[in-house]
């Protein structure tokens, strides 16, 4: 049976809505969850050790328990620095 939960998307600002729109259009029956970090945002400028703690407290919220699949998307972040 398919799950109901949202596909969560996480963000460290606002580039991550155009992913969350692509997806909607290749997966129209889907509910999408966007969360953008815009509190902390620029992210370019954070430590990695930092970029690591903000996602992780995102994902260890109640993020973890509601949606079906998380898509990261400050991991390309990291992977620049």
């Amino acid at each position: 049976m398919a799950s109901c939960r949202p596909i969560g998307i996480f963000d460290s600002g606002v580039g991550g809505l155009t992913v969350a729109n692509a997806i909607s259009l290749l997966l129209p029956n889907e509910a999408i969850l966007y969360i953008g970090d815009t509190a902390r945002i620029p992210y370019g400028n954070k430590s990695k050790d930092d970029i690591e703690k903000f996602s992780l407290e995102m994902i260890n919220s109640c993020w973890i328990k509601i949606v079906k699949l998380s898509l990261l998307l400050v991991i390309q972040l990291l992977l620049m620095l």
